[in-house]
């Protein structure tokens, strides 16, 4: 096949796990590619040679219509699934806004990443939501390629991670039955292959089914989890009346807590295999199995080689946003927020971040914090007596107590990683923002 010209690519989502492992591939074929988001900044950090960033909102009919101009083909890689109860109305709306927006622009095709599963059959809230999008994009006239994919197999995938966490932590697991449905997973290198692959076919249009190579049940994909990991497991099911004690079950058990874990749930009642091969029949992807998706994927784990991670998934701290607590899970990873304006400029505030830790000690729980340290100590970990090298300066790789520097972008973010003993992998992040009144952030 002979190269593809180079096209003026915009991509939506691109602070998320698919749209920002989109991005680079894009750029490695010689594209040049515009990304719409709602906070640019959380952008700017990313190493995208050439990349035109907007600030916009798909769901913005001028903001939507100031970023599809001159361009060729759009990737739509949106979703309100953490939403709430209301998440089905906004995503259609969103996507008819999109779609307008870029017929009156003379996009030439939008490219889509939906839901696996027979219409017919298939009756969660979150499937049938994935699909009315494409039907919605579709609607405005300009040619849709809609992929549609099942579980898809990567490290920070939720569904990924969800049955990756249930298999690591149970030995012995009491299930709903719906861990006997089957599914077709696919891996993520594959579901970016195909939309790479996508510009390449100018003609290509409509919906493709997309899977990897193996039709397995969950309970399946979690004993091959367990036997590539060398875990002895044992699954028993017994049937669980409502999805609501399956997403709490979920929640209890893994990272993710039962507002994104309903809808998962409930889509996993439900019988998602590739029905058509038109997409083999198309593309020339040839998809991996099951098992080497897992390997390559905790491969990428072990090596922290994650290309997205659950921090360019966070929501943006936007100026109109309120200073409201929030827990949530994102791709995976259980994110614990918090926001307060103070009466200090961003230098004097991050400047304070900053000094944390070693003697200056932290602004509350010093006892649980020292607590927390003893505890590490006893178990072999590094606790809290490693302090930190410089009383008021850090620089990256500093440690902090029990913390690592892993990001420091003066004055507006700090990230640290955990190294204390834990069953997983934690960050601490704090980000500043200067607030309009120009003597708050």
């Amino acid at each position: 096949m002979t190269n593809p010209p180079r096209l003026r690519v915009l991509v939506t989502g691109a602070t998320g796990y698919i749209g920002g492992r989109l991005v680079p591939r894009l750029l490695a074929k010689g594209h040049f590619v515009r990304c719409l988001a709602r906070n640019p900044s959380r952008l700017a950090s990313h190493p995208w040679p050439g990349v035109e960033i907007v600030a916009g909102n798909v769901g913005d009919p001028d903001e939507a219509r100031q970023a599809l101009q001159d361009i060729d083909v759009a990737y739509y890689l949106v979703h309100s699934m953490a939403s709430g109860a209301a998440f089905r109305d906004r995503d259609r709306a969103m996507a008819q806004t999109f779609g307008d927006a870029a017929k009156l622009t003379g996009v030439r095709r939008i490219i889509y990443l939906g839901g696996l599963g027979d219409p017919e059959h298939v009756h969660s809230k979150h499937l049938i939501s994935r699909q009315e999008v494409g039907s919605c994009l579709a609607a405005s006239g300009v040619p849709v390629v809609e992929f549609r994919a099942a579980v898809i197999v990567g490290s920070g995938s939720a569904s990924f991670e969800m049955i990756r966490h249930i298999t690591e932590h149970l030995p012995v697991m009491i299930t709903p039955t719906w861990v006997n449905t089957r599914c077709q997973p696919i891996g993520i290198r594959s579901v970016m292959n195909y939309l790479i692959e996508a510009l390449e076919h100018p003609d290509a249009s409509g919906i493709y089914e997309i899977g990897g190579t193996d039709i397995l049940s969950y309970r399946e994909m979690m004993l091959r989890y367990a036997r590539i990991r060398g875990l002895r497991r044992l699954i028993l099911s017994l049937p669980v009346p409502l999805p609501q004690l399956s997403s709490l079950w979920v929640d209890m058990v893994t990272p993710i807590p039962s507002s994104i874990a309903h809808p998962l749930v409930e889509s996993l009642r439900f019988e998602v295999i590739v029905r058509d091969d038109r997409a083999l029949r198309t593309f020339s992807v040839q998809p991996t199995g099951y098992d080497d998706a897992v390997r390559l994927a905790l491969a990428r784990l072990a090596a922290d080689e994650v290309e997205t991670t659950w921090a360019s998934s966070l929501s943006s701290l936007g100026q109109d946003q309120p200073e409201v607590d929030a827990l949530g899970s994102f791709e995976g990873m259980l994110l614990d927020s918090r926001r307060r304006r103070v009466r200090a400029s961003p230098q004097k505030l991050f400047e304070a971040i900053c000094s944390l830790g070693g003697d200056e000690g932290w602004p509350a729980g010093i006892f649980l914090w020292q607590l927390r340290g003893l505890l590490d100590r006893l178990v072999g970990g590094t606790g809290m007596r490693r302090g930190r090298r410089r009383p008021r300066e850090l620089v990256g790789g500093d440690p902090v107590d029990f913390w690592r520097v892993e990001a420091l972008e003066a004055p507006r973010l700090l990230r640290l990683r955990a190294e204390m003993k834990l069953p997983g992998r934690a960050w601490l992040q704090f980000e500043v923002q200067p607030d309009a009144e120009g003597c708050r952030t």
